[in-house]
This record gives structure tokens, C-alpha cells and sequence, in this order.
């Protein structure tokens, strides 16, 4: 499984309508458009954690795909009073927010 840990900042008040969005988003077929298998959203003090994994790494290519659809587009758009890149002079595309795993472990089958 591949997965993406994206970064920002997000007042803790905005948790119901940051989760209502993407809930309203995770219900259409979006997520198996982009190869979605899991979201899990996350804050702590005043930071945002977006963890989504993946069936596998096809290298972003089934969201580069989707990127331009409707649904993408009006959620970045909708997210935009909620959550703030962690740091606006280097954030051009999520790709900018995404975390770096150094070490990754799990059980054995």
C-alpha cells in the first residue's frame, strides 16, 4: 500500500466542517477514481494531517487523472477557509505539504 501524509494548518473549530466535506466527497466515486482505499484526517495544535493510503503506487498517476474533475477542483476550492498551507511561500500544489516517511515498519503476514 502507498500512502500520503499531507501537512497544513487548520483551526481546531474547522474539524466538523473539514470532515463534513470530505465525508460529502468520500460518497461519490471519487475516492476509486483516484486509487483512495483509506483517508484518515488528523490535527493537533493547530496543524491538519491528511493520511491517505493507496492500493498501490501507480506514482500519482490515477489522481493526476482526476485533478481536473469537477468534484477535485470544488473541494480544493470549498477547503480553502478552513486550511492553510504550513507554509504559503513555498506551497504551489500538495505535493509541496506532503511529509517525508523515513522509517516504516509492519507485521508480517
Amino acid at each position: 500500500m502507498h500512502s500520503t501524509l499531507i501537512v497544513a494548518r487548520m483551526a481546531i473549530e474547522s474539524s466538523r466542517d473539514v470532515a463534513r466535506l470530505f465525508g460529502e466527497f468520500d460518497d461519490t466515486d471519487m475516492p476509486h477514481r483516484m486509487g483512495t482505499r483509506r483517508r484518515q484526517l488528523f490535527s493537533y495544535r493547530g496543524l491538519y494531517f491528511h493520511l491517505q493510503d493507496f492500493a498501490a503506487d501507480d506514482g500519482g498517476s490515477r489522481i493526476q487523472e482526476a485533478k481536473d474533475d469537477p468534484r477535485f477542483v470544488g473541494i480544493s476550492a470549498d477547503l480553502k477557509p478552513f486550511i492553510e498551507a504550513y507554509d504559503p511561500a513555498t506551497w504551489r500544489s500538495p505535493a509541496d505539504a506532503m511529509a517525508t516517511r523515513f522509517y516504516h515498519w509492519e507485521a508480517g503476514a
